[in-house]
């Protein structure tokens, strides 16, 4: 046995994959704008990263601390911090590269400090009319207790005000829930130059406009601060109250949760930053962070481009699916052969018109939907209400647990409750990850089910940036168990078994262990044995135990991982046969695919599980196998385009050094680019053959 590490903690992996993230934003091959928005895209990743992760082991330590146990876990957290402060600096040192770069495309990011004249009067003028309204400060008198109003999904500006008497000090809060976070500001007659300063520097600009004649004081100044809360909540499970009621009082909760970051800006004075680390209650675990002038750079996403078109990426139009083409409605084409969808090179349209269509057609009985995330402003849940007033029996499996996505669930709940969908909010202790959705409809005297499974979300606007899988059939041993899916969702104390889907928590983990099993015997008994994994992350124990067997027995095993990976590859007699790939690029890959070589025939899944522990035991998730030839060739061969990357791929190893794969004298070859024009030869071929 190797006395090399097999296990990299799934914390430092994630931190890992982000500065593949970040790798993005310092790539010159991207355009400019991209490569700013990149920043808001790292930026968004670790704010999320230290109210789960980096708030998860806080708490593991302060429980062992209860305890009187010890664990790792104040040694990880160590490393957390170093990691990720290492990262801040490089974001720092790229965001001031990006700004000379724009400069010299005579687009201006300015500060408070750099306005003409006339952009001073504009900036007033802007001030009165648009932001004042927004603004209320708050006073940090010492009875007050600021956590109580602190928001972390917010930044602010800590202003001092100085006067003999001494220093006060209050907050305010940049107020982007109702102004735009960059105002383009007008241009100036012959200068040919875009000029667009944050609102957080407008506020700056102004504050003296904001306090004067309420406040005697000699100084004014404010520094940008951020904090960022736990995002874990506590559930009352009191009998009277619903879990609708429960998630809401959960989500408040978070609003008022611990802090576990602290960003502040490098010039904040020192009393003022004691001060606030008092009023914070930050502890000696918790991240406390200098910085620059600008926190929330999550807004970043949505940077606007005030240039040419080429400083942000080409549109790629969505596809059309040509075998939707022909048949009097989407039922009639997917009864005639199985169809799959890949977004964003497929338009998420098709299966917002399925739902359209089956809300009014008179043949559709019921639907059945799981929601997990979904757009604010969502056709497919308008149908939903659609098909109730038409008539149709309509379930809806709502799951409120979705992290960051509760507050919009809770909403839809209570639209689709008051519409007259029957809302269920799935099974107690398992969050509903699955991707389904089924439509039953009467044909000559018949039931006849359609089924959906999917490795994403019904989510219109993920569906453009999200690349993912989605399965349409008829196949009765398909729907049928589909079927079975929603009766263990409404009753999980019934027996059900599938022998087609796999299905956690009910058999996930046993088959997995058999898919894997199967290729070790082969290899073992001198057959070809091979596994392909696409997956977003992989740090389930057992499983990774299972596949370091299956190496050392010969098995060879190829995979992609956006995300965290704890297994270690290219461990001499544990790992040597695994070699795992990373694709972070213009979008987010998100499909969960499994491909075993199986002897010769080829076993393809695909799933909305990843292999992490909750996917496999705490949660209810499908994947199911891809039985129509055509559709499994065409799933690995976008696989193994994938594999053939030579400009986004990084090679995952024990180090965690984020290398690309090497290209030698290979072609260049960026697989995401390269799969949109393998589907377009395949749709362009489809209608050649239909026209003919």
């Amino acid at each position: 046995m190797s006395t090399e590490k097999l296990y990299v903690e799934k914390e430092l992996s994630w931190l890992s994959f982000n500065e593949r993230v970040l790798q993005e934003a310092a790539d010159k091959t991207v355009p400019l704008i991209e490569r700013i928005r990149f920043l808001g895209i790292f930026s968004n990743n670790l704010d999320e990263f230290y109210k789960v992760r980096f708030a998860d082991v806080k708490r593991r330590i302060l429980i062992n601390q209860e305890r009187g146990g010890q664990d790792n876990s104040k040694h990880l957290l160590a490393k957390m911090q170093t990691k990720a402060l290492k990262l801040n600096e490089r974001f720092d040192e790229l965001y001031s590269e990006l700004i000379r770069d724009m400069a010299r495309r005579r687009i201006f990011l300015v500060n408070e400090a750099q306005l003409t004249e006339p952009q001073q009067i504009w900036i007033k003028h802007y001030f009165h009319k648009h932001v004042l309204p927004h603004i209320t400060p708050l006073l940090l008198r010492d009875d007050i207790d600021v956590l109580q109003f602190l928001k972390d999904e917010y930044a602010y500006i800590a202003v001092q005000l100085e006067s003999g008497d001494g220093n006060q000090y209050a907050l305010i809060e940049i107020p982007t829930d109702h102004l735009p976070r960059f105002v383009r500001l007008p241009e100036e007659k012959g200068k040919r130059r875009k000029t667009i300063i944050l609102l957080d520097n407008i506020i700056r600009y102004c504050l003296d406009e904001l306090f004067n004649g309420f406040f005697e004081y000699e100084g004014l100044s404010g520094y940008a601060m951020k904090m960022t809360r736990d995002a874990e909540y506590d559930l009352s499970r009191e009998v009277e109250h619903s879990l609708l009621e429960q998630m809401s009082e959960g989500v408040s909760q978070r609003l008022t949760a611990m802090p576990v970051r602290f960003v502040y800006e490098r010039e904040m004075p020192q009393d003022m930053l004691e001060f606030l680390c008092e009023k914070l209650k930050i502890s000696n675990y918790d991240s406390l962070i200098p910085g620059g002038r600008y926190h929330n750079f999550k807004d970043f996403i949505d940077f606007p481009n005030v240039g040419r078109d080429y400083l942000e990426n080409k549109p790629l139009p969505p596809l059309h699916c040509i075998d939707f083409d022909g048949f009097a409605n989407k039922f009639e084409a997917i009864k005639a052969k199985d169809i799959l969808l890949h977004y964003p090179y497929h338009a998420f349209e098709h299966i917002s018109e399925l739902v359209r269509q089956a809300s009014f057609d008179p043949r559709v009985l019921s639907i059945k939907i799981n929601i997990y995330r979904v757009a604010k402003e969502s056709r497919l849940m308008n149908s939903l209400v659609d098909a109730v007033h038409n008539g149709k029996n309509v379930t809806v499996v709502v799951e409120l647990q979705a992290r960051f996505d509760e507050e919009a669930n809770i909403e839809w709940s209570k639209v689709l409750t008051e519409a007259g969908v029957q809302v269920i909010f799935g099974v107690p202790g398992l969050k509903i990850h699955a991707k389904l959705l089924m439509i039953t409809r009467k044909e000559q005297g018949e039931l006849v089910y359609y089924s959906h499974i999917g490795t994403g979300n019904f989510h219109e606007r993920n569906a453009r940036i999200y690349t993912d899988f989605s399965l349409l059939t008829a196949d009765p041993n398909i729907c049928n168990e589909v079927r079975n899916v929603f009766g263990y969702i409404e009753n999980p104390y019934r027996p059900v078994k599938f022998k087609h889907l796999i299905v956690s928590p009910r058999n996930s983990r046993q088959q997995l262990n058999r898919i894997i099993d199967n290729e070790t015997i082969n290899a073992k008994q001198g057959k070809k044995a091979s596994l392909i994994l696409k997956v977003n992350n992989l740090v389930d124990k057992s499983l990774i135990n299972r596949l370091y067997r299956a190496s050392s027995s010969g098995v060879e095993i190829k995979m992609i991982i956006r995300g965290m990976c704890s297994l270690v590859p290219g461990v001499a007699g544990i790992s040597e046969n695994i070699s795992v790939i990373s694709i972070v690029d213009r979008f987010l890959e998100h499909p969960r695919v499994i491909i075993a070589h199986n002897n010769g025939d080829e076993k393809v899944y695909i799933s909305s599980a990843d292999w992490m522990t909750r996917n496999i035991d705490h949660r209810v998730e499908v994947a199911t196998p891809i039985y129509d030839p055509r559709l499994k060739k065409r799933i690995i061969d976008i696989i193994n385009i994938h594999f053939t990357d030579t400009v986004k791929a990084r090679i995952i190893d024990k180090e965690m050094s984020n290398s690309y794969v090497s290209r030698g004298n290979r072609k260049k070859v960026r697989s995401q680019m390269a799969i949109y024009d393998y589907l377009k030869k395949i749709e362009r071929r489809k209608t050649k053959q239909f026209e003919n």
